[in-house]
């Protein structure tokens, strides 16, 4: 008879889990998750109980999104899994490691048809379009090597979220033997011709800009050194805000939403785009004016040969390639530093001379934000104007400081977000930006935040409802219908989650509040309302 440890499929998954580094899970416990529970009692994984999976599915998005570790949400079978899916596909949109670990009805009811609690017809076919894999163990010994792939596929190229499903029959099989995890290493080479072609385009460009996506936040000092020497200008997408400060000189920031960037773009003879997708949601234009040569960098070989077709494409990680496009020596400029940085600043200058009635108020809020927050500030923005704006009005100095997932698009996602980055670095200062229609999609997750004695800010843009709906109703002459709903009492629902909350009277009140919020040990909800004197100057 084979030995047994005496330990549960169930128990032995997180055991493993804590061998590749996880410290921390969300999720909520139900029937189909016990042998997980009972094997994180013990265990150094922490447990962070959301209220909802879709909760716990941002809460891990947020987690991984703000460290570029493996963020883990913890979720039963059938409603579980789906009310992960949206969360799931923010992660999948932006790339970001997150592992959905499910528990499935029992094996022997599969394609059955029996009406077994929490039954899907095909589990991994539900969340298989949003995920690198999407798999399930059919018996206790095939989870260590499912695991091992689901690492591989969340560490290893292009991040992708990972679902693994363990059916309750199997969770609850004894294992015969100690589990550990793989340290399988994954070749990344960069072949010379490409680099060589790139590097010789760059050396000759006269107008050459760099734009850089989530891809590339490993290497931020190679993107700034190559933008110095070569004087170029860096756009990024809201993903790859901090690769490059804010406030560099060379920085547009996140403005390809702008048309005074896009047409300033459209000037460059040689673009380097670093780990970007170039996508419709970077810019909301069908297609951006690229004419000149396109040198793209990527990890993900998919995106060499889409809708923009580069002039050379260099498969490979961001650092690596980039390391090798320096390799002969530093580029010599084609133009004084000083003329282009002068041509940037005019760019920033038309921009905000552009904004609308809207977008002022929120460049009154952001700046003040701005001088008031720590510069190591992590910001989970939601989907709302106020972050829209923020993309490129709103400067961090580092990669991994600013959230605004505008790929996927959901709302809801910032309080959730937050409070994984916040758990994922307890010592980082973390605020969160979201509208009043968007804070509505969460705001059961505000009691966590509670229960963890998390001190973040959540400033809620109180605008009476979705604004950019309204907004895109009447430009068409649509009648309003379904944009228009109430708001609750913002201050007492904070109140009786065990939060503060206040209205914000004026500047002086922003000031004091916004840095009082960090020194407490619950969140701090701070309305601010859209068309409010202080806002408008």
């Amino acid at each position: 008879m084979a030995e047994t440890t005496g330990r549960t499929c169930g128990e032995a998954t997180m055991r493993l889990l804590a061998e590749y580094g996880i410290d921390t899970v969300f999720g909520i416990p139900g029937v189909h998750t016990l042998e997980f529970c009972r094997g994180l009692a013990g265990s150094p994984i922490r447990h962070v109980q959301a209220r909802n999976e879709q909760g716990a599915g941002f809460m891990a998005d947020g987690y991984a999104r703000s460290t570029g570790k493996v963020g883990v949400a913890l979720v039963i079978s059938g409603p579980g899994v789906t009310n992960a899916l949206t969360p799931l596909g923010q992660s999948w949109a932006d790339s970001v490691p997150v592992l959905l670990l499910s528990s499935e009805t029992a094996s022997y009811t599969h394609g059955l048809g029996l009406g077994a609690l929490h039954e899907i017809p095909d589990q991994m076919a539900v969340t298989a379009p949003l995920t690198g894999l999407s798999a399930r163990a059919t018996h206790a010994e095939e989870v260590p090597e499912l695991l091992q792939r689901a690492f591989e596929c969340l560490t290893s190229g292009r991040p992708r979220p990972v679902h693994i499903s363990i059916p309750i029959d199997v969770l609850g099989q004894t294992v015969t033997r100690d589990w550990f995890r793989s340290n399988g290493e994954i070749a990344n080479e960069v072949r010379p011709d490409e680099v060589e072609t790139g590097r010789t385009l760059l050396a000759n460009a006269k107008r050459p800009m760099i734009m850089v996506g989530g891809g590339a936040a490993g290497a931020a000092t190679h993107i700034r050194n190559l933008s110095d020497q070569l004087s170029a200008p860096v756009l990024c997408s809201t993903a790859g805000k901090g690769i490059v400060a804010d406030d560099s000189p060379l920085s547009l920031s996140a403005s390809t939403v702008r048309a005074e960037a896009r047409q300033y773009l459209s000037t460059a003879d040689v673009v380097l785009a670093v780990g970007t997708e170039l996508a419709e949601t970077d810019s909301f234009v069908e297609e951006l004016d690229l004419p000149g040569a396109l040198v793209r960098v990527d990890i993900d070989p998919r995106k060499l040969d889409d809708q923009y077709l580069p002039t050379v494409s260099i498969l490979g990680d961001a650092r690596v390639v980039l390391s090798s496009l320096v390799a002969d020596g530093p580029f010599e400029s084609a133009r004084p530093r000083e003329t282009v940085a002068d041509e940037v600043a005019q760019i920033r200058a038309e921009i905000l001379q552009n904004l609308t009635p809207a977008e002022a108020q929120h460049v009154v809020l952001l700046r003040a934000l701005r001088d008031l927050l720590p510069e190591d500030v992590y910001v989970a923005g939601d989907i709302c104007q106020l972050v829209y704006t923020g993309a490129f009005a709103f400067d961090v100095s580092e990669p991994r400081s600013w959230s605004y997932p505008a790929g996927y698009c959901t709302l809801g996602c910032g309080l959730p977000n937050a409070i994984g980055a916040q758990l994922a670095k307890p010592d980082r200062p973390v605020i969160c930006l979201a509208g009043d229609g968007g804070f509505m999609f969460t705001p059961g997750e505000l009691i966590v935040a509670s229960e963890e004695q998390l001190p973040i800010p959540i400033i809620v843009w109180d605008n009476g409802g979705l604004k950019q709906i309204q907004d895109d109703m009447d430009a068409r002459n649509i009648v309003r219908v379904g944009v228009e709903g109430a708001n609750p009492d913002f201050v007492t629902l904070a109140r009786s989650m065990h939060c503060d909350g206040v209205v914000i009277e004026d500047l002086d009140h922003f000031v004091q509040e916004v840095p009082a919020a960090f020194s407490k040990d619950r969140p701090t909800v701070l309305v601010v309302r859209e068309g409010d004197g202080w806002l408008r100057g």
